[in-house]
Order: C-alpha cells, then sequence, then structure tokens
C-alpha cells in the first residue's frame, strides 16, 4: 500500500488515474523522486495508467468529439455550408487540445520508467507511444457515424474551392460564379463577408492537428481521393464536343498547380515548401502525384475514346484530340479498350440498313484518316475497320459507290485522295529508297501486331485511303471493270460533253492501278473523239450517205472489245429508222473497208417532237419510248402482247415502257392490256403534255445502267466452272468451300479468283437447288 504522500504525488503527475485529463504543472525532480518511490509497484501503476487511458478514451474523449456530429449536415445555403465547416474545425481542435493531454502523461511515464525494465509482458512494444497511437486511433474510429465521409468531403469540398479560386490563375478563376456580383465565388459569403481567409486558416489549422494526431489519412484519405477524382472527372467534362484544341497541357498544369499544391498544404503544415531532408512528405506528394496523373490520363483518354466517333467525323479539325489521345496511350494501355469502344461505335452507327453505302463509305474513310494519325503502324488500323470492311463486302452497290466517289463531280475525300496520287507515288518512290538507307531508324510493329493481325496483312498493309478502300475486295480488277461500266454510261449518257474531266480521272487512275489494266478505258475515250470525226465524214456530201432524210443521226461508233457487255436486251426499229441506220451502216463499210456496225437499239437519245390538239412538244426520250410514240402515232390502238410481238421485245419489259407515256397523259389502258392513244381529250391533256419537264421524266427502268455490273459480269465469267464443281462433286460427294477452291486453281490457274468469289457462286447455286450445303460441305443434292 502506498501512503498518503505517495498516492498525492501520483495524481498530480498522471490525473488519468482518477479519470482526469486536465494535467497540473510539475518538475522534473518531482517525476524522479517519485520513480524512487515507486520502484517495485512501476509494473502495476504501467499498467493501470494505460488501462485508465484506454477507458477514458471509449467513455469521455471519443463520445465527446462525436457528439458535435449526431446531426448530417443539412444542404441548403452557403452560410449553412459553412456553419459545418466551422463545426469540424472546432471538433478536431477539441481532439487536439484532449490528445495532447494524453500525450503529456504519457511523456511523464516515459520519464518516471527511465532506468527501470519493466517484465516482458507488461511492456508495450515497439513503445509507449505507438501503442497510445494505436488505442487512440482503433478507439476512435470503432465508434465512426455512416454519414462521417459526407461530413469530411463537404470540409474538403469547401476548402478546394476557396484555394482553387484564391490561388488559381484567371483561367481557373471562372470555375464556380457566386449567384450575383456582392456574393464571393468561393465562400459564397457576400463580398463585405468574405470568409475565405478564415477558411484558409481553419483548414490549415485542422490538418496540421489531424496530422499530429496521425489521423490525416485515416479520416482524410479516402475522401480526399474521392474529391480530387470527382474534380478531375468534372474538369474533364468540361473539354467534352471541343476536339479542336488540345487539353491534356492545361489538364496537366491544373493538376500540378491547384491539386498538388493544395495537397501540398495539407500535408505541408501549410505550406508549399517542403523543408528539404522532410522525405516522407516527399514520398507522400510524390505517390498522390503519380496516382493522380494516371487517373488523368486514363479518364481523359475514356473521355476522347467515348466520343471518338464525333472526332473521326470531324476529322482533321478534331486532329488535336488525336494527338492528346495519342499521349495519353503512350502512358497507360487503353488499346485493347479502344478497339472494343471504337469497333461498337462504328457497328451501332454504320453497320445497319438504315444507312446508305456512300455514308457508310464516307464514315470508313474518315475512320482511315484518324485511326492513320493515331497509330502510324496501321495496327490499329486493319483491327477496328475490318468489321466495315467486311459489311461493306455484303453489300451489292459498294463497287459502284467507290468508283462514283473516285470520279464524281465535286469535293469528295475518295476523289480528294485521287488527285493526291502524283504525289503519293513520288512520296512511295522515295520511303523505297529510305527503308534501304535509313534502316537505322527501323521501328518493328507493336508487340500485341500477332495478335491482331494476320501475316499476309502485316506484310501487305496498304499505305493510303484508295489502297483501303480498293482493300475491301481485294481485287484490283473489279474496281477497275466497275469503273469501266459507270465511264461507259457517262459516255453514252453525255454524248455531247467534253471528255476533258474524264481522261484526267483516267490519267490518276493510271497512277493507281497501272497502264495496262486500264487501256480499254483509253481506247472508249478515244472511241468518243474517233466517232465525232467518223459523224462529220459520213454525213459530209462526199460519203454518199443522202442529204435528204427523214431524220438526223449522230452514231457513237464503239470498238465492242474494249467496253462493256450490253445489257441482252432486243428491239425492233420501225421500218423508216431501221433503213436510215442501214445505209449509215453502208456508209461506214465504204469509208472503212472490212468493218461494220452493229447497232444496239435500245442505247442512245432521241429528240422527237408530239402534235396534239395543234400545239408541238419537243422532249429528249430514249429510243424505246420513241418507238412506241411512232407505233401509236401509226395506230391508235395496242393490245400489249401485239405491241410487244411488233417490237420484239416480252411484254412484261414492255409494260414498264408504257408507264412514262401513261404518265405524261398520251396513252391509258381502257382495260386490260389494252392501250389507247389520247390524241382527242379534253385540252387538260394537251396542256399536261405541253407543260411536262419531258427531258427529266424517266421511269426507273429506263434509267437503269444499259450496261452490265462488274459483278454480273465476273460472276458470267466463273460460270463456266461449273462443270468442273459438279464433276469434282458426282466423283467426291461432297467438298469443303477452300478444298473446291485449291482444285479449282489447279484446273484453272489462268484465271484469278478469291475464295471469297467462288462463295458467292456457289450460295447462287444453293438458292437454284442446284447443290446442297450442310455441315461446312457442298455436295449435290439426292435424285
Amino acid at each position: 500500500m502506498l501512503n498518503d504522500n505517495i498516492c498525492a504525488g501520483l495524481y498530480k503527475v498522471f490525473p488519468i488515474l482518477e479519470d482526469k485529463l486536465t494535467v497540473a504543472p510539475v518538475t522534473d525532480h518531482e517525476i524522479s523522486q517519485l520513480s524512487v518511490q515507486l520502484e517495485r509497484e512501476l509494473p502495476v501503476i504501467y499498467e493501470a495508467i494505460f488501462f485508465k487511458i484506454d477507458r477514458c478514451l471509449r467513455h469521455q474523449t471519443v463520445p465527446r468529439f462525436w457528439r458535435h456530429f449526431n446531426q448530417s449536415p443539412v444542404s441548403g445555403k452557403s452560410a449553412d455550408t459553412n456553419r459545418h465547416f466551422f463545426r469540424f474545425q472546432q471538433a478536431v481542435r477539441e481532439l487536439y487540445d484532449e490528445f495532447g493531454q494524453y500525450w503529456l502523461q504519457l511523456k511523464r511515464l516515459e520519464k518516471l520508467r527511465r532506468g527501470v525494465v519493466l517484465p516482458v509482458d507488461v511492456a508495450k512494444r515497439p513503445s509507449d507511444l505507438s501503442e497510445f497511437f494505436r488505442m487512440f486511433r482503433c478507439g476512435l474510429l470503432a465508434q465512426l457515424p455512416v454519414d462521417f465521409n459526407e461530413l469530411v468531403y463537404e470540409f474538403y469540398g469547401i476548402a478546394f474551392k476557396v484555394f482553387a479560386l484564391t490561388h488559381a490563375d484567371s483561367e481557373e478563376s471562372g470555375m464556380e460564379v457566386g449567384e450575383t456580383a456582392f456574393q464571393c465565388g468561393a465562400c459564397g459569403s457576400e463580398s463585405v463577408n468574405c470568409q475565405c481567409q478564415s477558411l484558409a486558416s481553419a483548414f490549415t489549422s485542422t490538418n496540421r492537428q489531424l496530422a499530429a494526431m496521425g489521423l490525416l489519412d485515416k479520416i482524410a484519405g479516402f475522401t480526399l481521393t474521392t474529391l480530387i477524382q470527382e474534380r478531375i472527372d468534372a474538369k474533364i467534362g468540361e473539354t467534352k464536343e471541343n476536339f479542336s484544341v488540345s487539353h491534356l497541357e492545361a489538364l496537366e498544369r491544373w493538376l500540378n498547380t491547384v491539386v498538388l499544391q493544395w495537397l501540398t498544404r495539407i500535408y505541408n503544415r501549410g505550406s508549399l515548401t517542403i523543408a528539404p531532408g522532410n522525405v516522407k512528405i516527399e514520398e507522400a506528394i510524390g505517390n498522390f502525384q503519380t496516382k493522380l496523373s494516371f487517373y488523368l490520363y486514363e479518364n481523359y483518354a475514356n473521355a476522347i475514346i467515348e466520343q471518338f466517333f464525333g472526332i473521326i467525323i470531324d476529322f482533321p479539325m478534331s486532329q488535336a484530340a488525336i494527338d492528346d489521345l495519342k499521349l495519353c496511350l503512350e502512358k497507360i494501355d487503353l488499346k485493347s479498350y479502344l478497339i472494343k469502344t471504337v469497333k461498337g461505335t462504328l457497328e451501332s452507327k454504320l453497320l445497319h440498313p438504315g444507312v446508305d453505302t456512300p455514308d457508310i463509305l464516307t464514315g470508313y474513310v474518315a475512320a482511315i484518316k484518324t485511326l492513320r494519325h493515331l497509330d502510324p503502324t496501321g495496327v490499329l488500323l486493319q483491327t477496328i475497320t475490318e468489321p466495315v470492311k467486311e459489311y461493306l463486302r455484303s453489300r451489292p452497290d459498294t463497287v459502284r459507290c467507290v468508283v462514283t466517289g473516285l470520279t464524281e463531280e465535286g469535293c469528295s475525300d475518295l476523289s480528294e485522295e485521287l488527285a493526291k496520287s502524283e504525289h503519293i507515288k513520288a512520296k512511295e518512290n522515295i520511303n523505297e529508297k529510305l527503308e534501304l538507307t535509313d534502316w537505322e531508324n527501323w521501328n518493328p510493329d507493336p508487340v500485341n501486331a500477332d495478335a491482331v493481325l494476320s501475316k499476309e496483312a502485316r506484310l501487305g498493309r496498304p499505305s493510303d485511303i484508295i489502297s483501303m478502300v480498293v482493300d475491301i475486295y481485294g481485287s484490283k480488277e473489279l474496281f477497275v471493270n466497275e469503273y469501266r461500266n459507270l465511264l461507259a454510261e457517262r459516255l453514252l449518257s453525255q454524248l455531247d460533253s467534253n471528255p476533258e474531266k474524264e481522261i484526267r480521272n483516267l490519267e490518276l487512275l493510271k497512277l493507281r492501278f497501272g497502264e495496262t489494266m486500264l487501256h480499254s478505258c483509253e481506247v472508249m475515250l478515244k472511241d468518243i473523239s474517233d466517232s465525232k470525226r467518223i459523224n462529220s465524214h459520213i454525213l459530209s456530201a462526199e460519203s454518199g450517205f443522202p442529204s435528204e432524210r427523214p431524220f438526223d443521226i449522230s452514231a457513237l461508233i464503239v470498238s465492242s472489245q474494249f467496253w462493256p457487255t450490253f445489257k441482252k436486251e432486243t428491239m425492233d426499229l420501225p421500218p423508216a429508222i431501221k433503213e436510215v441506220f442501214d445505209q449509215y451502216t453502208k456508209s461506214f463499210e465504204a469509208y472503212k473497208g472490212s468493218r461494220t456496225l452493229h447497232w444496239t437499239p435500245l442505247n442512245g437519245k432521241v429528240t422527237i417532237e408530239l402534235e396534239l390538239d395543234g400545239k408541238t412538244t419537243e422532249m429528249q426520250v430514249t429510243p424505246a419510248q420513241a418507238t412506241i410514240a411512232i407505233h401509236f402515232s401509226e395506230q391508235r390502238e395496242w393490245e400489249l402482247e401485239k405491241l410487244g410481238q411488233q417490237m420484239n421485245m416480252p411484254p412484261s419489259v414492255l409494260r414498264k415502257r408504257l408507264v412514262f407515256w401513261q404518265s405524261q397523259g398520251l396513252i391509258r389502258e381502257t382495260r386490260e392490256n389494252l392501250f389507247i392513244l389520247n390524241d382527242r381529250q379534253s385540252e387538260s391533256n394537251a396542256a399536261e403534255l405541253h407543260n411536262a419537264p419531258a427531258p427529266d421524266v424517266c421511269e426507273d427502268e429506263e434509267a437503269e445502267s444499259a450496261m452490265e455490273s462488274a459483278s454480273d459480269q465476273r460472276e458470267e465469267e466463273l460460270q463456266v466452272f461449273w462443270s468442273y464443281i459438279e464433276a469434282m462433286l458426282t466423283n467426291l460427294d461432297s467438298l469443303p468451300l477452300d478444298r473446291i477452291h485449291q482444285m479449282l486453281k489447279m484446273f484453272a490457274s489462268q484465271v484469278d479468283f478469291s475464295q471469297e468469289e467462288l462463295k458467292n457462286i456457289l450460295q447462287r447455286k444453293v438458292r437454284e437447288h442446284k447443290l446442297v450445303y450442310a455441315g461446312g460441305v457442298y455436295q449435290l443434292p439426292k435424285a
């Protein structure tokens, strides 16, 4: 038992033994004297002090601290928000004061037990102060309210706004705007009662106290990270849909000045200058900088990727956004997410029946430009655009749209690329030389190239947009044949136009596809100029062609072996017209010797005059429409079948041709398959015919091409292999597509055709019930 004097001295030095925290001043001599008096009882007193500290923490200090936050903060006016801010500061200050009382008594305990060795099972490890910190944190955090993080978030949110608006540059000063000109945008108070200075001072002192108690990371760490990430997200959100300006540098500057300076003030006791040798704070700020920089790059890159379709459409105006994304991808690996997202975006925006083929091609070309700028190696380009290429292959008008885009009037992406052919050709030659001389600067494909590209794709990767578009089908011949068809249509429909533009397009295409492949087109253009010369000669007095003829004639004389195949349609011309054609042929034979003419009566243009009730109308129509008009001028009433026999035209085709004159009010169908001329009808019919814009009125069937499409011609060429296929399947019962393709290549090595073309032929035979496809193999149907 201790006497009263020793107990009094013990309670004076350690008031915690009486469940009190207020510490009275004592001298080191008093502590030393007490240590001598309590040498034997020291282990018991040591344990008692820690027991009392733990009890006082749990039953007094901690409940008193959390009592400040019994009521959740109510969102409302700025004044109320700032009141909650100062309430948090007051609670931390009171907790810090009590923490100091515990700390002082533990320092006295350290002096009291100096030189005394405590039993191993009694002494605290690693030290008394470390044990106290553990008890303090555990006791405080064990009673953490559910909504405490919201309170902490509010505290640091207000502090960040004040710091950002008072310490940032002019760009940041506009981030938040007050309700009126007389209200501070930072603290929300009236300008005359601005609380920014007091808020900043309270914030600094509160963080200093939390750091001293070892609670800064425990209480504020998660909230700080969440708050800053939200501010980064908001800052990135301000850049959305603004693709023409680079934002990455501004975002990095904002992160390094506003955010990291604010964090430095929090962890460095309110100062922006870290003392030399303070490794702990430098490491903490460095870790924050690394973590937040990666968060910034990742989320900014994701924001660009989510808007990638708009960036593609706006390119090259959006090149700044692509440059930013390229920098982000160098720091973090988001290529898998980029490929998945952009693929899905292109499929949802472009690859469905509601989008016209020219629009899909426009998007495809824009994607090529954008992705080629993002990744010059072509790995991303080939991977992302593969679904677009596959979809375009399934559209029957893709080749026609590509060729039209290359050669159409006006400004288009493909025509612009074609105009660059000379420069690209020269550049390619320079690059070939550089590959031999500048080998030290050569770089391999990315490490993931094998995963996304086949060997063939890497070796033969297209270098420009037109090559990429042609690569959709993998056959230059198909595009050249389609261009030949399109050129033929233009030359036939624009007989009076100058072919200078077509000559220019042809010269540019020669740079792309070679002169050999386009030799036929060159002959076609030559036929135009030769036809004008031959016409002038035949129509002159020296040729023997009758000067008095029922109508003027001008023929386009084509070299049949160089022009595309005309559609296999027939029509007999009226005798008077056929007679003039025969006379023209004789004159041509006399002029050209061994050569003769074979007329295609359905092609060309005819200018006719129609007289109805004394009014004459001049119209430009097709030969079929003119022939119908002539027959009705000779006979007012025709049955469909008899008129078809007279014109040597199937009734189903003839009915479509008759629709044109029905729409003009010239003829009408009185009963099924019986048509009659409206030459004695009311004045309204005559006026209707007289006022009709005849040169532009033509039904869809008449506006169709006179040529077979390139795909039809190609399929017709490949039909010759059907007998080989039948023989194979007769002998071998069933074969897969690749095996049929290999065997055909052996038998017909002189004809180059792809497996995809063969598949189209076989599928057509399946639809015609000439083949059966099951289990991945083709076989002949059982008899």
